[in-house]
């Protein structure tokens, strides 16, 4: 695979299969679900799908350090700008290199939904770790998360806060800013 390669076989089908998936993991916090089809330098290939399905010239994105060997591939199969924390809709890297949340947009309250979405890269995605309970969850679900004082942090601010996409290969689970996160 050259470094632009990796884009979505057949687009049209492959793309509202991924939307679905994304649709579905954010309606049901901590679910994880399979993202299948895309392949770029510097992501996962779930985080490459939300790439393809959500990205767009109108998109601003920020590449934390790791994720940067994206930006030529991005560049190529979304149009999307390059911003930094501040500005950005979607950030996409490792947690270490993409926190702390402050930097970015959490919206307003007339617009909360004017916010940033982290698509975060984690070596492991389980449905183990603290409870999660919320709207989308009919009684609790738990998830593995990287920082758990962080995202309750966000959590706190609701409605206004980010929301998280964890990415762990072709998996993909959600954890919007209206979830709550308990203990284990």
């Amino acid at each position: 695979m050259n470094d632009l390669g990796g884009g979505f076989p057949d687009p049209a089908r492959d793309g509202a299969r991924a939307f679905r998936a994304i649709l579905d993991a954010m309606a049901r916090p901590g679910r994880i679900v399979t993202v299948e089809g895309a392949h770029a330098p510097g992501l996962s290939p779930a985080a490459a799908a939300v790439a393809l399905t959500l990205c767009d010239p109108d998109v601003p994105v920020y590449l934390a350090e790791g994720a940067s060997g994206a930006r030529a591939w991005l560049t190529f199969h979304c149009g999307t700008p390059f911003v930094d924390k501040a500005e950005c809709a979607f950030a996409f890297g490792r947690w270490d290199a993409l926190a702390p949340l402050t930097p970015y947009r959490i919206g307003t309250s007339e617009y909360p939904d004017r916010s940033a979405t982290l698509v975060v890269e984690v070596d492991t995605l389980t449905a183990e770790g603290p409870c999660l309970t919320g709207p989308g969850i009919a009684e609790t679900r738990h998830l593995s998360l990287p920082d758990v004082d962080a995202l309750r942090g966000n959590a706190a601010q609701f409605p206004l806060g980010v929301d998280v996409m964890l990415t762990c290969g072709d998996r993909l689970a959600c954890l919007p800013r209206s979830t709550r996160i308990g203990d284990a």
